[in-house]
């Protein structure tokens, strides 16, 4: 092209640009041998083929830099190259060991961490699979034990050299498939590898998609619902490697449209549990991301999240049992003094007021449903006050105006076991429902402007307080019964007379809630009976089907032994958001169950306060 012609090319251009659309920008780590950064043509034209625009990362140890950098990208590339030094597996070199590049190694650990953790889709190549499985928890063999397979032949990198074979269910076989015409399966691919070094254990945040035929791990992808996966060979050198780089740019323009999703809509979880790990000697708690929280600054941020109802959690004292023998505080310097459930509940409100506090630029008390949107608008995320068990008020209605005046949002009547208001789910019937002074409590409460919040409470006082109440009340962290058969879910009948009162149900994350004999495990365990995202989303469908979409909503349970395979924490909202809409459900539809329904009820309570 001669110098006319490339301006002839730019005039076009320009006189183009308005009808420009915005594509995926896919980054892609860069290979280094010194003193250069170094990339195969393969990797950045394989990723603007398939309708990306690709980004060359260079292997910098700079967080600031890696962080600056995941703010502009919608995919991730782990590109091919050298072994990683063992040491980061705290092993010593066996003979085998190849060439290291520890000039990749750390960088790359720390982009895909982060990437990981703001939910980037992820396509790991040769080098690539091995840094997924070392950063999230997996194993990498220094040298493959050979058996039948030669892993590292003597050919042209366009050559296939070995076939694997691919597990049906998986979604490298769908991508495969799809690529096809007509589609049809396929349990078999050709490819090429130059490695010795692979992935021999996945760990718990995948699952083997793919193997050689002696065994060695060649795909591997996410066991939580997230777009990582991770291939041996060199898609990028072969003819048919496309579908992978389509498959990566599809992902990003998914994650793309859901973070423009969450910065037009409010997010909002209607019950975390939070609090109860919060520390009085830490100045700097909720704004460092740590690992023993759900909910988190950086959390929330990653996951784009906006805002969260932060309960103060009151244990109920059984029979022969006083409040103070189950309560160790952990926001007095002192915890043998005695606190009453009032002082206590003032105790939790007090942390959260400090921290907030602490964190201002960031982070705000909301009051109202008005206040959540200015601090969104601010750029602050937000934290509502909830009590968990009306056992703060200490059987005193007075309590509840001050509890009101410092802002609570709601109360939870009762947690697990009856207490002076109502009969708990999982109580001893001791007052047939709604006792005499849960009745004033429910009309004072009304009259404050208060929520009142069903979870906990057994079917009679259920139906008791929606008799007795003048305004809509809430099930802030509650599921289906028709689902999975427990006390704490609501019945179908029980949800069509919330809704016809105008109420909301929350779809709760206690995994024992969600699916019948699953236990609260470890978010990386894959048992079969284990609870995950698909099962929330089960739930809440049917709660949509029974009541409708203006009646639903999430209630996370968060550090409440709220958690799953999926959801496990507010860094991974977007997640839900995605998978909602990869089932059409609309803009409107979301911001509902994020939250909309929740404060229509909110806002039309506060504004019957007298």
């Amino acid at each position: 092209m001669n110098y006319f012609d490339w301006q002839s090319h730019l005039t076009s251009v320009y006189a183009t640009f308005p009808e420009t659309t915005r594509k995926p920008v896919i980054g892609i780590t860069g290979n280094y041998a010194e003193p250069d950064c170094k990339l195969g043509e393969g990797y950045y034209k394989s990723v603007l083929k398939a309708g990306g625009v690709p980004v060359i990362i260079p292997p910098l140890n700079d967080t600031d830099a890696i962080i600056n950098t995941l703010e502009h990208l919608d995919g991730l590339l782990l590109s091919g190259g050298a072994d990683f030094n063992p040491l980061y597996c705290g092993e010593e070199p066996v003979p085998g060991l190849g060439g290291i590049n520890s000039e990749r190694d750390l960088p790359e650990l720390l982009i895909t961490q982060l990437a990981y953790n703001r939910q980037i889709p992820i396509l790991g190549i040769c080098r690539g699979i091995q840094t997924l499985a070392m950063t999230l928890g997996g194993h990498v063999a220094q040298d493959i034990v050979l058996k039948d397979v030669k892993h590292s032949q003597d050919a042209r990198r366009n050559e296939p050299t070995h076939s694997i074979t691919v597990e049906p269910d998986s979604t490298l076989y769908n991508i495969y498939s799809l690529a096809q015409t007509p589609p049809q399966g396929r349990d078999t691919l050709y490819v090429n590898s130059f490695h010795h070094q692979a992935v021999d254990d996945p760990g718990d945040r995948f699952r083997v998609t793919a193997r050689a035929k002696d065994g060695v791990i060649e795909s591997i992808e996410s066991s939580e619902f997230k777009s990582i996966m991770g291939v041996q060979w060199h898609p990028e050198c072969l003819e048919d490697g496309l579908p992978l780089f389509q498959w990566l740019v599809r992902q990003a323009a998914h994650f793309r449209e859901t973070c423009d999703l969450h910065q037009r809509i409010l997010t909002l979880d209607t019950h975390c549990d939070t609090p109860m790990k919060f520390a009085a000697q830490t100045s700097n708690v909720f704004g460092s991301r740590d690992a023993n929280t759900l909910v988190d600054l950086h959390k929330m941020t990653e996951g784009r999240q906006d805002a969260t109802i932060m309960v103060a959690y009151l244990p109920q004292p059984k029979i022969g049992e006083t409040f103070s023998s189950l309560v160790q505080s952990p926001f007095n310097p002192s915890p043998s003094t005695f606190h009453s459930p009032t002082e206590y509940a003032d105790l939790i409100f007090d942390k959260i007021e400090e921290i907030v506090e602490h964190h201002k630029d960031y982070l705000s008390i909301a009051r109202t449903p008005s206040d959540l949107y200015r601090d969104k608008r601010q750029g602050r995320k937000s934290i509502m006050l909830g009590i968990e068990n009306g056992l703060a008020l200490n059987g005193n209605l007075q309590t509840l105006r001050h509890f009101a005046q410092r802002g609570i949002v709601y109360m939870t009547l009762c947690h697990n076991g009856d207490n002076d208001i109502c009969d708990s789910a999982k109580g001893c019937n001791t007052h047939g429902g709604v006792s005499l002074f849960g009745q004033q409590v429910i009309r004072e409460m009304n009259r404050l402007g208060v929520m009142v919040d069903l979870s906990h409470a057994n079917e009679k006082s259920f139906y008791d307080a929606l008799d007795i109440s003048e305004q809509p009340i809430v099930c802030s962290h509650s599921s289906c019964r028709a689902l999975c058969d427990h006390p704490r879910n609501l019945t179908d009948q029980q949800m069509r007379d919330l809704a016809a009162a105008g109420g909301v149900m929350q779809v709760t994350l206690y995994p024992g809630f969600l699916k019948e004999e699953s236990s609260k495990l470890k978010v990386q365990s894959s048992k079969p009976n284990e609870a995950t995202v698909l099962d929330a989303l089960q739930h809440l469908e049917h709660a949509i089907k029974v009541m409708g979409i203006d009646h639903v909503g999430i209630g996370t349970d968060f550090d409440g032994d709220g958690g799953i395979r999926g959801l496990a924490d507010s860094s991974e909202m977007l997640n839900f958001t995605r998978l909602l809409l990869a089932r059409r459900y609309s803009e409107r539809d979301i911001q509902k169950i994020w939250g909309g329904n929740f404060l229509r009820v909110m806002a039309q309570v506060q504004a019957s306060r007298t």
